[in-house]
Order: C-alpha cells, then sequence, then structure tokens
C-alpha cells in the first residue's frame, strides 16, 4: 500500500480498546526515537497526545530501517497492531498501548528544531515566538489552544440558546475618541483619509439595537495602539453582546449563566450564583482595586484617627493635605528582615509613594516608626488596625488615589511571594457603581470612566452639573481573580441626555457631530433603551489555563513592544505601494529598530 494513500485510523491519544488487536494507521511528528539495535521506540505526536510505536524483529526489514532514519520532529505515518505495552508507563497518558509497527514511512524530514518540543518549556521568550510554529507543538500549547477552542464553542452555544443572534461589525471604521491610541488605515481612494481599526464594536452594537436586533453577540476582534503588559495585547478578542429593553439585572445574570456554563464544562466547577457584588466604593475601601482579588486577605484598613494626634508628621502632614493613613496587616510576618521591607517599599513606590512606614505590635514592638509612639501608642494603633502580636502593619500616608493605589498593589505582591493565594481556585465578583468621570491632570478636566455613551444613575442626574465627581455610572465589571474579565453599562438612550454628556466632556456641538454623526441621527428614529458588555475571551482562557500571560493563549501573539517576531511586522513597505497612498515617510523611520 502506498503510504499517500493510507488513511488515518485516529489521533494518538484517541484511540479506545475497542481498536485492541487491530490494524490501525497513525500520524504525526516523531517526539523523540530510542535506537536499542535490535529494537526501535518511535514517540508519535499529534495534537491529541502521543504513542510509542514498537518496531522490534517481527516487523519487516524495510520498516526496521526506515525506524533507524527516524530523527526528532520527523514527520511519519505509521500502520501496525494496536495492544497493550507488556511495560506500562504510568506518566504517559497513553502508556498501557502501543503500536505494533509493520509498515513506515517518513513523509518529511525535519531541521534540528532551535529548542526541544517539550511541556513547559524554559526557552527564551523571544526564541519561541520566533518560531511560534514549533512552539505550538508542545503539548501544553496545544492543549491552550485546543481549550480556547472549546470556549469558543460553549460561547456560540450558549448565546444561541439565548436568543442572540450572531452579527459581524466592519474592521475598517472610522477613527472616533474611545479612550486609546487607535491603529489607522490609509485610503487609497480617499488620499489623506484614513480607517481605524475597531477598539471595539461599541458603536456598531448599539446602531444594531436601534436597528431592531435586540439581542446581539460577537465574538469580536479589537484593536488598541496602546503600551503592553502581560494581560494586554495590541489585538485581542472580545465576547461582545448587547441587549435591548433590558437592566443590569438581566446582563449579569446572562453573564453569571454563561460563566457557570464555561466553567461547568471546562473546569468541572459548580458556580454558586448569583455572584457576589461590591459596589466601586466598597472595593477601593476594602481591596485599594476596582478589580479587588478576593481569594486571599489583608484588606485595607484606615488608620487615621487613630493616628491624627501623633507627633509624626508624616502621618499627621498627609492628614492636613487632605490625605488619609491607612494600612495592611500581614499575619506572622513580624519578623520580616530589614531587606523585605525594603522590597515592600520599592513595590509601593511604582504608585507614586513616598514611603512605607512599619511595626510589628508586641511586647517588645518593633519598626520604623517606634520613636514617635510609645509601647501603649503602639498597641492601640495595632489594635485600630486589626493586628495581632507578631504580625506585620505596613502604612502608607498621601493622597487617597496614592494610598489605595500602593497598598492594593502590595497587597498583591505580598499574596504572590508568600504563596497565599489558593491554586486553581477561582473567584468571580461584580464591581457596580463606577464613577462616571474620572479627573485627567493631562487634560485638567473630568473624561469618562468608560465611554461617552454610559448613562448616570437616576439619582445623580441632578450632580452632572454641579458635582461632576460624585456621579456614578450604571456600569458594572466582571472580576475574577484580580482580573477585570468583562465590563459593561447600560447606555444613554435619550438623545438630549448624550448631547448634554457630550458638552460636559468637553465636545463641542460641531465636534460631536463630526464624531458621532451617524450614532445622533440613529437616535432620532427611535432608539429602544438598551446595554451590554464585553468579556476579554483571551483573558478568560488564560485564566482557565492557568497561566498569567496572555500570550501564552494566543496562538501568533506580539512582544512588548506590538511587533511580531516571527513574521517580522510591522515593516517597511515598497515605495509604489507609498505612492498608491499618496504617503511620505520621514527619512530614517521607515527602518525597524531591534526588538526585545
Amino acid at each position: 500500500m502506498s503510504g499517500t494513500n493510507w488513511k488515518r485510523t485516529g489521533r494518538c491519544a484517541e484511540l479506545n480498546d475497542e481498536y485492541l488487536g487491530q490494524e490501525v494507521i497513525l500520524k504525526g511528528w516523531a517526539d523523540h526515537q530510542r535506537d536499542l539495535g535490535g529494537l526501535v521506540f518511535i514517540t508519535l505526536r499529534d495534537r491529541s497526545g502521543m504513542m510509542q510505536l514498537l518496531i522490534d524483529e517481527e516487523s519487516p526489514a524495510s520498516a526496521f530501517e526506515t525506524a533507524q532514519k527516524v530523527r526528532a520532529e520527523y514527520v511519519v505515518e505509521a500502520r501496525g497492531i494496536y495492544q497493550k505495552r507488556q511495560d506500562p508507563n504510568p506518566d504517559m497518558p497513553t502508556g498501557d498501548y502501543e503500536l505494533h509497527v509493520s509498515d513506515l514511512r517518513i513523509v518529511n524530514r525535519s531541521k534540528t528544531p532551535p529548542f526541544y518540543i517539550e511541556e513547559n518549556s524554559d526557552t527564551k521568550d523571544s526564541l519561541r515566538l520566533e518560531h511560534r510554529y514549533l512552539d505550538l507543538r508542545r503539548p501544553d500549547m496545544m492543549r491552550t489552544l485546543m481549550l480556547r477552542s472549546k470556549v469558543s464553542g460553549i460561547t456560540r452555544r450558549y448565546f444561541e440558546e439565548e436568543g442572540f443572534v450572531d452579527v459581524e461589525t466592519p474592521m475598517l471604521g472610522k477613527s472616533t475618541p474611545e479612550g486609546a491610541r487607535d491603529y489607522l488605515v490609509p485610503s487609497r481612494v480617499f488620499p489623506g483619509y484614513f480607517f481605524a481599526l475597531p477598539q471595539s464594536p461599541q458603536l456598531y452594537k448599539q446602531l444594531l439595537m436601534v436597528a431592531g436586533v435586540d439581542r446581539y453577540i460577537q465574538i469580536a476582534k479589537c484593536f488598541r495602539d496602546e503600551d503592553l503588559r502581560a494581560d494586554r495585547q495590541p489585538e485581542f478578542t472580545q465576547i461582545d453582546f448587547e441587549l435591548s429593553f433590558t437592566d443590569e439585572e438581566e446582563i449579569m445574570a446572562i453573564t453569571e449563566g454563561f460563566l457557570a456554563r464555561v466553567m461547568r464544562e471546562v473546569k468541572g466547577i459548580e458556580l454558586e450564583l448569583p455572584l457576589p457584588r461590591l459596589t466601586w466604593e466598597e472595593a477601593m475601601t476594602r481591596f485599594g482595586s476596582d478589580k479587588p482579588d478576593l481569594r486571599f486577605g489583608m484588606e485595607l484598613k484606615d488608620i487615621s484617627d487613630a493616628v491624627k494626634g501623633s507627633s509624626f508628621r508624616v502621618f499627621t502632614g498627609a492628614l492636613e493635605a487632605g490625605g488619609s493613613v491607612q494600612c495592611i496587616v500581614v499575619p506572622g510576618a513580624g519578623d520580616s528582615s530589614r531587606k523585605v521591607i525594603d522590597y515592600y517599599t520599592e513595590d509601593v513606590r511604582r504608585f507614586q509613594a513616598k514611603g512605607l512606614a512599619w511595626f510589628s505590635p508586641g511586647d517588645e514592638p518593633r519598626g520604623s516608626i517606634n520613636k514617635f509612639f510609645t509601647p501603649e501608642e503602639l498597641r492601640e494603633l495595632g489594635a485600630a488596625a486589626g493586628a495581632e502580636d507578631g504580625d506585620l502593619v505596613l502604612i502608607v500616608a498621601d493622597q487617597l488615589d496614592v494610598v489605595r493605589a500602593s497598598l492594593g498593589g502590595l497587597r498583591q505582591t505580598i499574596a504572590k511571594e508568600n504563596k497565599l493565594i489558593p491554586e486553581d481556585s477561582f473567584n468571580f465578583t461584580w464591581v457596580t457603581e463606577f464613577p462616571l468621570f474620572e479627573y485627567s491632570e493631562e487634560e485638567d478636566r473630568y473624561v469618562s470612566k468608560h465611554h461617552p455613551f454610559t448613562q448616570p444613575m437616576d439619582e445623580d442626574l441632578e450632580l452632572l452639573d454641579s458635582d461632576q465627581g460624585k456621579v456614578r455610572s450604571r456600569a458594572y465589571d466582571i472580576v475574577c481573580n484580580g482580573y477585570e474579565l468583562g465590563g459593561g453599562s447600560l447606555r444613554i438612550h435619550d438623545p438630549e441626555l448624550q448631547e448634554r454628556m457630550f458638552t460636559l466632556l468637553g465636545f463641542s456641538a460641531e465636534e460631536a457631530r463630526s464624531q458621532f454623526d451617524f450614532l445622533l441621527q440613529a437616535f432620532e428614529y427611535g432608539v429602544p433603551p438598551h446595554g451590554g458588555l464585553a468579556l476579554g475571551f483571551d483573558r478568560l482562557v488564560m485564566i482557565l489555563a492557568g497561566t498569567s500571560d496572555i500570550r501564552d493563549v494566543i496562538a501568533f501573539p506580539k512582544v512588548q513592544s506590538s511587533a511580531d517576531l516571527m513574521t517580522k511586522a510591522p515593516g517597511p513597505v515598497s515605495e509604489k505601494q507609498m505612492e498608491e497612498l499618496r504617503l511620505k515617510t520621514a527619512a530614517g523611520l521607515n527602518e525597524k529598530d531591534s526588538e526585545d
């Protein structure tokens, strides 16, 4: 039988006892080969897993000769009898079985790979990304790709069952101010004009509500030209949905049902619904973050009242300036070394904190503030902080936003460093009632906390003109394990309120019309009340896969500089292309810098 006509019986790890004693055909890559003289073992790998091939004196001479030539990553086809192994391998999922080969064919040879194709490779990331097609062959990476595909299937089935219509929205649209920089695409037909790649389908999904679609869903590709981090990429995927005639409760219930389905089918975990909720103010007060990780304690404690009469000017000066003095308590860590304390001090400086005060209560208290407080005062301060003897109290005194951000970040650092977070645990919570606006020091004015289409809470409408900082929004985020998994809001459907919002955000009537004319026109033709939510698909898969790097769950990701090390994108284009687009490049700017 010619090898090119062989039909694969199945994948390596998908055969079961029904095939025992039968002739089967397997195809894949040689993970490794062991030649023991009169006996050759080849571990065959495909996307499902691995299977041992046995070639011995009972195999035809041609198969034995071919087996001796096989090297790592050769593509091979094997035919033989599927049988039980005499020496099972308990560390291999298919370790009870093997294929006793009667015919073997090398389909394609391979160069020696630049790194081992193995689980949990410690190869330098840049080398893995340069050869991503090899990196994806690794079993753990292949499992993650399969996990991503599974979650995608669950998503489509769930939302279809809930009556949502899957609608694709354009990739080439208009540049509108949505918080991050747009990726721009020059137009050949309209010289000097640009399309923008969508930061989200926000405006399109609102227009679909105007159109009467009623329930929209899309696994949408989005693009933002912003600085990258471990859980952010320039192009990413959202599970984006929108409903008409809805409210927060319905949107949250649909989201919770989806997450419960995912956790049940992927992790075998039953979520207890409804999920807990925190207001934004409560999350910031207790955890110093609007995406709190609730899997461990060390909540923030305000000790301003306990220190306001002290002689320590760091504390009293912060309070006199309208700031706050707050702390976290690390249980049993009172004997921490000066090196550890210095490490924590540098950690809070990331958030513009000027320093970190500390002490450990007990019969012989120790700490950086001992000389400013009597032993009795330190005992009282420890009680106010909720600390016991031998605990470590870490204190930041500054403006409230700096205090919260610093201690919230330090809380996370300490939990990770000291392994206080339970492994393979998932803690979901809602964060609600976000501020509608946030103050921008750079622009010296209030800007949208989310986007300019977010509806304010009815009871705060009277504050729009008098105290914008206190206006709460009908917005909500779903948080898991310290990550913002998704967010949404009820949208403004009153044309007058929408125009008023544009004015408050600094848009003139002409600017609002110029940027959002199509939306404002649509709102003149009967827009239903509507709202929705977008879940970070990549981030969801990242959490399910148990990794902290979003690049692990994207087939072909970018590096920190947003470059693609495999294809060498972005790169220069030909002069002809530039001429067709009527573009010119400044001298030297068409040459790409070296990448990390």
